[in-house]
């Protein structure tokens, strides 16, 4: 019996040891063909190579050879000979890091991303660009490491000093920079102990494990808000101040308009002009012009803030609006694109002011029909502001002097929202959480803004100059050669993600017809249209959007699904997108038939746009989870009626009737059970008596921790 046992346990040993062997032996065959790039080895030669003379060890490289080969590492060039396939070897792309510290790599043209392991992320941080060598292709996933950074995507963190007799370390307060921050007593600045402060990477030495930094700003002095705010913003990668290069070039900029430039111009000041926008907007970027024809038509005007015509290509405003790509709408500010001079002065279309802009005017009869588009320089004088309430009040029936070109403009933009609609553009009504602050910057009034008719007035107008200015840039023409341009683009949706979506509507008792991705807009807008009125509307629709794909910048064309359009870009916002800058330069060289500056490296624009489009977009929604917290904190304890919004491993979201705030039910929280989380069913059920929570379930809940350091409301269910 003991022998028996004995052969058993060396059975296993040995395939162990056959494991580990054959484990190293793949090792030193990818060196080999990484330090040979290039070169055709045949198995003969590699096992020459690592002096391999054993007839197992020869048979057993032949076999790690052929799975190299069926991983992606190699290539087989002819039947045992073999090259690095120097495509799927190394890759670029983006770095995001987890709480753990493992990361992500997201590479173009790869439809998972790339894991690495803690241990190989090496001196990378979350967000750089990096160079990846993979090292295993699994049949769930690939993994990789850090052979390069490419580009630090970010140098400066907040955090809080953690002080020690000759050196301190910066904890970041974001936990997915992936590592502390070494600084020297010498480089504190002052910084105490605890202290929150902001700290730049000056150096990271190859032989230690942290990156070395210095204190630039100690925070202790600023409001817990502003403190917050600016964490915010640098643990995303943007800058909440601009250079001082940048600054004195904008200072540079004047309010008054040069004669000389006015004749080279259309001079549309004469024409009525107005604009309309948030009520506390100081960037106006657009503004409507109207004018009757002779012959009954009319002229509208869409002009757009010439932001070109300041900003030159390559000046330090140019790189700067480059690197930031866009403005961030925090709660209680806004960190523009471009310095104050330009977006709240020079450029902005402010009211009793002549200014220069860029202007799509088109002749149209009164139901819209479109009979001549004219694109081009102009000098405008915006003779009224209006605020979306003001213009909202004249379309619901207050009289006005303006009262018939508002009702008018309404009409067509109706017009043409129904043609979209009928064409299967999405029907998404917006809702965007808003605060109400006080003399501090603190919540006291939560506030839910909607889309009316004056919104969509000036949304149609706005899609109908991106539009036009597409077809006139991307339509192939026999007589020019394609221009190099940055479309907005929405793929179709993924069919498997509008499945799961069907999963999830299932729960409220409704289906959707999605046979293909023709049907699913027109089905999505019946099913929200139908449920309009009901409780659980809000989340339905969130969950639509979230099925959907991402829209991005690209050179390449595939449209815009969510708009039904066949061609679209940004061409209305140039103040605060650099998409819409880049749009007026390409546009204004076609016009004037110069050539063209942009070329291949538009492509890396599109790209650094994008990406900056999102971290903004993430920057937006922390600041308002972390108001959500502040605006709740005096209220721990009070019980709120509320909807199940989202169900999760950890736990169930409720958001709040009288607030819109959202929190968390914990999951072992959940009294009366042991409840678990069922993914094939999107349900919270409870493992002895089967009591379930779905989407949409009213609930009653109390308050009973808040973080707003965490950006987290704690709930507990009123039984």
């Amino acid at each position: 019996m003991s022998h028996r046992k004995k052969q058993k346990k060396d059975k296993n040993t040995n395939g162990k040891k056959k494991n580990n062997l054959k484990g190293s032996l793949t090792v030193l065959v990818r060196k080999l063909f990484e330090k040979n790039e290039g070169s055709e080895l045949t198995h003969r030669q590699v096992c020459t190579l690592l002096d391999m003379r054993d007839g197992a060890l020869r048979k057993l490289a032949y076999s790690v050879l052929q799975e190299l080969v069926e991983q992606g590492f190699l290539r087989a060039v002819s039947h045992s000979t073999y090259t690095l396939n120097k495509t799927a070897a190394f890759l670029e792309g983006y770095l995001d890091l987890n709480n753990r510290g493992a990361g992500f790599v997201t590479v173009e043209g790869h439809e998972k991303d790339i894991y690495i392991d803690p241990k190989s992320v090496g001196k990378a941080i979350g967000g750089d660009k990096v160079k990846i060598r993979l090292t295993r292709f699994g049949k769930t996933r690939v993994e990789g490491e850090v052979v390069e950074v490419i580009e630090r995507e970010r140098t400066h963190f907040v955090g809080t000093i953690q002080l020690h007799d000759t050196f301190a370390f910066l904890v970041p307060d974001n936990q997915r920079v992936g590592t502390d921050i070494f600084i020297p007593k010498e480089k504190l600045n002052g910084a105490k102990d605890g202290e929150k402060v902001l700290v730049k990477i000056t150096v990271w030495p190859e032989s230690a494990a942290s990156p070395y930094g210095e204190v630039v700003e100690r925070l202790g002095q600023r409001t817990a808000n502003d403190t917050e705010m600016i964490s915010i913003l640098v643990n995303q990668g943007i800058d909440y101040v601009f250079p001082q290069e940048v600054i004195a070039q904008a200072e540079e900029v004047t309010m008054d308009l040069d004669e000389e430039e006015i004749k080279n111009r259309r001079d549309m000041r004469d024409v009525l002009t107005f604009t309309i926008d948030p009520f506390d907007a100081k960037d106006f970027d657009d503004a409507l012009s109207f004018l009757r024809l002779e012959n009954g038509d009319l002229e509208i005007g869409v002009h757009i803030a010439d932001v070109s015509h300041y900003v030159r290509p390559g000046s330090p405003m140019d790189k700067e609006a480059l690197h930031r790509s866009n403005s961030v709408y925090l709660v209680d500010r806004v960190v523009p694109m471009l310095p104050e001079q330009l977006s709240n002065f020079a450029c902005s279309l402010r009211p009793n002011e002549d200014k220069y802009s860029f202007s799509v005017v088109f002749k149209m009869d009164e139901n819209g029909a479109i009979k001549d588009v004219w694109f081009g320089k102009t000098v405008i004088h915006s003779d009224r502001r209006f605020a979306y309430e003001e213009a909202q009040e004249i379309i619901e029936g207050k009289e006005d002097e303006l009262k018939e070109q508002i009702l008018m403009l309404d009409k067509i933009a109706k017009v043409y929202r129904k043609k979209r609609l009928k064409k299967g553009a999405l029907n998404i009504e917006s809702e965007e959480m808003r605060f109400k602050l006080d003399e501090n910057k603190n919540p006291v009034e939560v506030l839910i803004k909607t889309s009316k008719d004056a919104h969509k007035l000036i949304e149609e107008f706005m899609l109908l100059a991106n539009r036009h200015v597409a077809e006139f840039i991307g339509k192939p023409s026999k007589d020019r050669d394609p221009i190099p341009f940055v479309y907005r683009v929405h793929d179709e949706p993924d069919l498997a993600k509008i499945e799961l979506f069907k999963v999830f509507i299932d729960k409220f008792g409704y289906d959707l017809e999605s046979s293909d991705q023709k049907t699913v807009s027109k089905s999505i807008n019946a099913l929200l249209n139908d449920i309009r009125y009901e409780n659980e509307y809000s989340i339905i629709q969130s969950m639509a959007i979230r099925s959907m794909a991402k829209a991005t910048y690209e050179m390449e064309n595939i449209g815009h699904y969510g708009l039904a359009f066949e061609y679209y870009t940004h061409f209305t916002s140039p103040i605060r997108r650099y998409a819409d800058l880049v749009v007026h330069r390409i546009l204004m060289e076609e016009l004037t038939h110069k050539k063209h500056i942009y070329g291949s490296g538009l492509d890396d624009v599109c790209k650094r746009i994008s990406r900056n489009e999102r971290k903004a977009a993430e920057a937006e929604r922390e600041s308002t989870k972390y108001f959500q917290t502040i605006f709740v904190l005096d209220k721990i304890g009070q019980e709120f009626e509320g909807t199940v919004s989202g169900i999760a491993e950890q736990g169930m979201y409720v958001r709040m009737d009288e607030n819109q705030c959202e929190g968390m039910v914990p999951m072992n929280q959940i009294p009366g059970d042991r409840y678990y989380f069922d993914p094939e069913k999107f349900r919270i059920i409870g493992h002895k008596y089967k009591n379930e929570f779905n989407f949409g379930d009213r609930v009653k809940v109390r308050i009973y921790e808040v973080s707003p350091r965490k950006r987290q409301i704690d709930l507990e269910l009123v039984e």
